[in-house]
């Protein structure tokens, strides 16, 4: 959009106040703006002046970038209105926010006096380092003084954890924990109306809707900003309310009209929704000026006489007119806010353009992926309670059972997670199935009935949901470990990781985490059951995504180990992380012949831990073999055991020395550990059970050590690029203990 039409919605402005007369009653602060509502006069000034520094920042924003200077145009301009919910609201009530809060966030700023929202504001849409939340990475909306996370959500994809927030609050007072935030605290979650249709949406609001029938108190203030346009496409007349507003399970308000009359509505919702702890929906009537952003030519889809028609129902020129009507104020002191905040905000833009901004790779990275080692490994490896351990197990502590009878990987995860909960009481496990039946593969059995309803619990069918209540309750001071049931579901949810919690420590520089470990259970090898759904092989999604730690092991022991190892670094650093369980390894016990048992490990005691970066070597080391350099195999999960087999073929059969590395970690890939083996090695194979071309391991472990300076013949075993097919097909498609051997034998020279 132009300039030419930010000049007329600001010169019909500056020519309402020169031609308006005072009004012949004067109304002090306190007193009613109308008799009998419960906003003051006092109150409706402050609120037009949050609402004059919100629009005085966009055209600053315009301004600033028609010259260069600034980044971001998308501007609050005509929903202003959301600034009575910023005041009516608590800097206590966590806050997740549609991109058009400008009001909203100086109403709720003038609750803490040490916070500057102009200067911060410019120093975002500048995208400078001195910019409080972000640091320069991105224009977002978020302050941790204000409680308000960042959020980068143009879909309304942030609904799920707003939602997973509420649900935290709701329960805090029966799990005995604090959240951080008083016991009548709600949450606030605004987004527009067009993005009220998006899947992530409806999700978010009918997972409200479930939880408060099934008895879960559920404190949310569902805000829809409903300015009648997405971009170029209108919203029906009445659609919000024909859509939300005769659901069951939800309390719908609609926020309309003159600025008192607003006011009152909002007030209503805001304490229904604080003492009764349920979940409601309030329209909020806004309408857009200047087009979706500073790049959108509105002149384009709209004729001039619509956009004069939502231009003359600009909320700063209604309420000016009501303010002065009613004797709040006179034109004059209107006049008075408005050039002084003009002048104000010109100034902040001039000095935030001025400022630096991220310099480096290094800076603008920093808050990604935060570690630290000793702490990690301090709180991996730390004793849980002897006394609290022996009371729960009983008899036999899980080390004491295995001492006699071994136990497959399924077993070991399933004590792993107990110890974690006794050892961690802010921890959580939830889940489709993972209650009272103990998950799909039992690796969750007898949690619910041992640590009680409180802190195992059965979600509803939606992996969307079960990682937004994931990171809801992580903000709110719980440490979730949720279960997805296989890795094709998580495609279904993918972006409540990649664009949600993955980010959240990027775009606070690290002042908000939600740190979780994520169980997925997944990739293939299931004797040809389930079809491509059950047997996912495609892990590129999650290995795409930025900082996330992608955690899968290969056995027993290590399962427990490294469990360890992410409840560690999701504790101590609030990392995002996936820990994926090879379902067809969960109940296997044998390794080279049926019966042979060697599959089966001892339960590793409290203390043992392995963390990121930490793999595994099988076989003699180079200096053990008599100077004989072997192939070195890499490989992870079904094809660690796959690779384990072949190396028994290879030395027995054919005297060709094996030694195999088991990565355990896939993102980030140990590269170091993988250049150092291969150092000692005649030859390399990547065995990579996942797809040829599905975002695997192999290319980048072959990129890593060519570029690394490495000569040695190297070679890789993928899956066919396709799904997973049904019955006995699948062995077709998927890597087989043969293709190693034979891959081995190429790069040997055999």
């Amino acid at each position: 959009m132009s300039l030419d039409r930010v000049t007329a919605v600001e010169a019909a402005l500056d020519a309402h106040l020169a031609s308006a007369s005072p009004s012949a009653a004067t109304l002090a602060p306190g007193d009613p703006l109308v008799p009998g509502s419960g906003l003051t006069a006092g109150a409706a000034l402050a609120l037009w002046e949050d609402q004059v520094r919100s629009r005085a920042v966009d055209v600053e924003a315009r301004r600033l970038k028609a010259e260069g200077l600034s980044y971001y145009t998308i501007s609050s301009a005509g929903h202003e209105q959301n600034a009575v919910v910023g005041a009516l609201t608590r800097t206590t009530d966590p806050a997740f926010l549609h991109y058009r809060s400008g009001g909203f966030m100086m109403a709720r700023s003038r609750q803490d006096p040490e916070v500057n929202p102009v200067r911060d504001t410019m120093l975002s849409i500048c995208a400078r380092r001195d910019d409080p939340i972000s640091e320069g990475r991105h224009k977002v909306w978020g302050s941790r003084r204000l409680w308000v996370p960042p959020q980068t959500s143009t879909i309304a994809s942030h609904l799920p954890k707003a939602v997973g927030m509420a649900f935290a609050l709701g329960r805090a007072r029966r799990l005995e924990h604090d959240p951080g935030v008083p016991d009548d605290a709600i949450v606030v979650c605004s987004f527009g109306d067009a993005s009220a249709n998006h899947a992530t949406a409806l999700t978010g609001i009918n997972s409200a809707r479930y939880a408060l029938r099934r008895g879960n108190p559920m404190p949310i203030l569902f805000v829809c900003e409903d300015n009648g346009l997405g971009i170029s496409v209108d919203t029906p007349p009445r659609w919000i309310a024909d859509s939300f507003g005769g659901m069951r399970y939800l309390r719908y308000f609609d926020g309309a009209g003159e600025l008192d009359d607003l006011w009152n509505v909002v007030e209503e919702a805001v304490h229904l929704c604080r003492t009764r702890r349920l979940p409601v929906f309030l329209r909020l009537q806004t309408v857009r000026l200047w087009g979706h952003a500073g790049s959108d030519i509105e002149a384009a889809y709209r004729t001039p006489d619509e956009i004069a028609r939502t231009e003359a129902r600009d909320p700063l020129l209604e309420n000016a007119r009501l303010l002065v009507e009613r004797g709040a104020a006179t034109p004059a002191t209107l006049r008075t806010i408005l050039d002084g905040t003009r002048a104000r905000v010109r100034e902040a833009g001039r000095e935030a353009a001025a400022r630096p901004a991220l310099g480096s790779a290094a800076e603008v990275t920093a808050p990604l992926a935060p570690e630290d080692p000793a702490a990690v490994r301090a709180s991996a490896e730390g004793a849980v309670d002897p006394e609290r351990r022996r009371a729960f197990w009983g008899e036999q502590l899980p080390e004491e059972v295995t001492a006699v009878t071994r136990r497959t990987m399924a077993a070991h995860l399933s004590a792993a997670l107990a110890d974690e909960m006794l050892r961690r009481p802010e921890v959580i496990v939830f889940g489709e199935d993972v209650g009272r039946k103990g998950g799909v593969y039992y690796v969750t059995a007898g949690l619910q009935k041992r640590f009680g309803v409180g802190r195992v619990f059965d979600t509803l069918l939606d992996e969307t949901t079960i990682l937004g209540v994931a990171q809801g309750t992580a903000l709110a001071g719980h440490l979730p470990i949720p279960e997805i049931q296989y890795l094709a579901y998580v495609h279904n949810a993918i972006d409540q990781l990649r664009g949600e919690a993955a980010s959240l420590q990027f775009f606070s520089s690290g002042q908000f985490r939600n740190p979780m470990v994520v169980r997925v259970a997944g990739l293939a090898y299931q004797k040809g059951f389930g079809g491509h759904f059950h047997n996912d092989n495609a892990i590129g999604a999650l290995r795409d995504i930025p900082g996330l730690v992608l955690a899968t092991p290969s056995r027993g022991d290590d399962a427990v180990r490294m469990l360890r190892g992410c409840t560690a670094l999701a504790a101590e650093c609030g990392r995002v992380v996936v820990l994926l369980e090879p379902i067809a390894l969960y109940h296997e016990r044998d390794l080279h012949e049926e019966g042979d048992g060697r599959w089966l490990f001892d339960h590793p005691p409290p203390g043992e831990a392995i963390l990121p970066g930490e793999v595994g070597l099988y076989g003699p080391a180079p200096e053990e073999r008599s100077g004989v350099s072997p192939v070195l195999i890499v490989s992870y999960a079904n094809g660690l055991r796959m690779s384990l087999q072949a190396a028994r073929i290879l030395e027995r059969d054919h005297g060709i020395p094996v030694r195999v590395l088991d990565l355990r970690w896939l993102n980030p890939l140990p590269l170091e550990a993988v250049a150092e083996a291969a150092a000692g090695a005649s030859a390399v194979v990547v065995v990579d059970e996942c797809r040829a071309t599905g975002g695997g391991i192999a290319d980048p472990l072959i990129a890593g050590l060519v570029e690394g300076g490495s000569r040695l013949p190297m070679r890789s075993v993928r899956a066919v690029d396709t799904f997973v097919p049904l019955g006995p097909a699948a062995d077709l498609v998927l890597v087989q203990t043969p293709q190693i051997v034979e891959a081995v034998h190429e790069v040997a020279g055999r």
